[in-house]
């Protein structure tokens, strides 16, 4: 009877749009534990406190809920319709994360969840089963890609995020746990192989090794997990890509399996394909909410966009850029402030930075702002650095940038 109710759950899930879906147990995953451990003791979650909050109820979903008996992952597919690499040669445009440029994927994906697991239950009652559901789409303590592996939706390739034979590295995943024991699926196989494709494309160097990665440098995290400034010493590597980066998933070779996803609401906007950063350099908070409305962009909120804007401006080479970094040194917001002197930094003259740097100097009361302007400033053009400044030599943010 669970056999046919399972068979009959797929149909119902690829009716809803689902793309992938597959029955796991909830102690599949068992070496999970000590792999989340010890990426945390390493340090590599960086500011993502919430990840290292309760590990052992994180990777056992029965510590979640002691009465789940399967669990059911799903798959909708977001292939993108062009190389999302392309963008990167564009050096006077933003690169935006494919899956940030349509609707937030949350929202859609946990609505249908819901739908399914109550189609899900009424069928299991039809069948004098009775039972009880949770849904999940990346916002609880639930580890999603293993899970997903221990499914047959996909393996956790060596940058470890999902890797399907059908749909190559294009997922979003959802879960729902029920207290319904359903036939399992077997586990998909890992086919990376020797392969290194994933690890050789990461810009920032950020794979310690292979299925082992350090967010810390993971360009994803810098631009939308990390508050503050951006470390020094791979502002560079960041390049255009201003909210996410795609390089290693793109470059998976099981990606010429890879479909255009179907799902309208995740398709690229127009205005977020490869938007020019003179444009984004000017939005104030209304117009950011207004272009990031249903994104999921919205939530790194103004000051943290314009900061990786600036970044990209710096990194673009293209001095008309520097008159929109000048207007944003007087920006409310101390991190904005920061990664526009940056950005004039590399846009500018030495002789022309300077200026800016002595008027900014004598009015800027954030420390950390200060310290962009100063270690930016080349030794023999600092010495205004007098008494009446009253600061001391950089290295106190080269050594802070050395830590992260």
């Amino acid at each position: 009877m669970t056999a046919d109710l399972k068979s009959a759950l797929a149909v119902e899930a690829r009716a809803l749009g689902f793309d992938a879906i597959g029955v796991t147990v909830p102690d599949a995953i068992p070496g999970a534990r000590a792999r989340l451990e010890a990426f945390l003791d390493y340090g590599a979650h960086g500011g993502m406190d919430w990840l290292a909050a309760d590990p052992p109820r994180r990777a056992d979903p029965r510590v979640l809920w002691r009465e789940v008996r399967s669990v059911v992952m799903l798959g909708v597919n977001y292939g993108p319709d062009v190389d999302p690499r392309a963008v990167l040669a564009q050096r006077d445009r933003a690169a935006i994360s494919v899956y940030a440029q349509g609707d937030d994927y949350h929202d859609l994906i946990k609505k249908r969840l819901k739908v399914l697991a109550r189609w899900l239950l009424a069928q299991a009652g039809q069948d004098g089963l009775d039972g009880d559901v949770k849904v999940f789409v990346d916002t609880a303590a639930v580890m999603e890609k293993p899970l997903a592996g221990a499914a047959g939706l996909g393996w956790q390739g060596k940058h470890t995020n999902l890797v399907s034979r059908e749909f190559g590295s294009w997922l979003f995943l959802g879960a729902i746990f029920t207290t319904l024991d359903l036939p399992h699926d077997p586990p998909a196989r890992d086919n990376c192989g020797a392969c290194r494709a994933c690890l050789d494309s990461c810009p920032t160097d950020a794979f310690v090794a292979p299925y082992k990665l350090d967010a810390r440098r993971c360009i994803s995290y810098l631009t939308i997990e990390h508050k503050g400034p951006v470390p020094r010493a791979l502002r560079k590597s960041i390049g255009n890509r201003i909210y996410g980066c795609d390089d290693c998933l793109a470059a998976c070779p099981w990606n010429k399996f890879a479909q255009q996803g179907r799902e309208t609401r995740l398709a690229a906007r127009e205005a977020l394909r490869a938007p020019k950063l003179a444009e984004l350099l000017k939005l104030d908070d209304a117009a950011f909410r207004a272009l990031f409305t249903k994104s999921p962009v919205k939530r790194i909120h103004r000051g943290r966009f314009i900061r990786n804007a600036l970044i990209a401006a710096g990194n673009s080479g293209d001095r008309a850029l520097a008159d929109d970094a000048i207007r944003l040194l007087d920006d409310p917001d101390a991190t904005v402030r920061g990664a526009a002197a940056w950005a004039l930094s590399q846009l500018l003259s030495a002789s022309d930075f300077a200026k800016h740097a002595h008027r900014a100097l004598r009015s800027e009361t954030d420390q950390d702002v200060r310290d962009e302007w100063r270690s930016a400033m080349a030794p023999q053009d600092m010495a205004f650095q007098g008494a009446d400044e009253g600061l001391s030599a950089p290295d106190g943010i080269i050594r802070r940038h050395a830590r992260t």
